[in-house]
């Protein structure tokens, strides 16, 4: 993929970004503080994630592991 295709794909991606959440109506300014507060969800989103997630998922493990062994050694008397 040569350097003007990835430049016009990159524009219809943001072309269709504009269309999908209507911000082509709005003013350059409007447009600002529309990105602008969407990163900031979107960071949040992933910052969250990459904090809270492998903790849950750690102690899910750990809970489910301990039903197991639980489950075997009743099974085994």
């Amino acid at each position: 993929m040569d350097v003007k295709n990835l430049c016009d794909y990159l524009g219809w991606l943001y072309y269709q970004y504009l269309l999908i959440t209507g911000i082509y109506v709005l003013e350059p300014w409007e447009k600002s503080i529309f990105n602008t507060v969407l990163f900031t969800m979107v960071a949040m989103v992933v910052y969250t994630s990459y904090v809270f997630v492998p903790i849950h998922v750690r102690l899910a493990l750990e809970f489910f592991s301990g039903l197991f062994r639980s489950h075997l050694s009743i099974s085994a008397n």
